[in-house]
């Protein structure tokens, strides 16, 4: 991000972090200050690593990028998957099956991890991080 900020010669205002947070919701402190932000006027340029940084619920993700963003000057940048609202690019035209992907993706590995639970503990495998009483 730091060497894309100084390659294209850009002023880095704020970072927005939600670490342990799940990209399927955007009920995150980051996002919601990012929000905010936005609203005063104080950023202009939204850029993330990839799309799924934004978020994982391919809908609200399609809001924010087809709506949100353009309604409030926002140019909105995915660095890996070469997504720039400011540039007229095909990359933009595949941008809502990516965020279906990635939509897709977390709810896939959601029931994967589901499922292995479920199978430790009918084999009665100990699925806890910390034991509830510590000897």
């Amino acid at each position: 991000m730091q060497r894309y900020v100084k390659e294209y010669n850009l002023t880095l205002i704020k970072e927005y972090v939600d670490d342990g947070i799940s990209g399927t919701t955007f009920d995150r402190p980051g996002f919601n200050k990012m929000l905010q932000d936005i609203e005063k006027g104080t950023i202009n340029m939204v850029i993330t690593k990839d799309l799924s940084r934004l978020g994982r619920d391919y809908i609200k993700t399609g809001h924010y990028i087809e709506n949100y963003f353009p309604q409030n000057n926002i140019r909105y940048v995915a660095i890996t998957d070469a997504i720039d609202t400011y540039i007229d690019s095909t990359n933009n035209d595949i941008t809502p099956f990516k965020a279906i992907m990635n939509d897709y993706y977390a709810k896939d590995i959601s029931k994967k991890i589901r499922s292995v639970y479920k199978e430790k503990q009918k084999n009665g495998e100990y699925i806890c991080s910390i034991p509830a009483y510590r000897i």
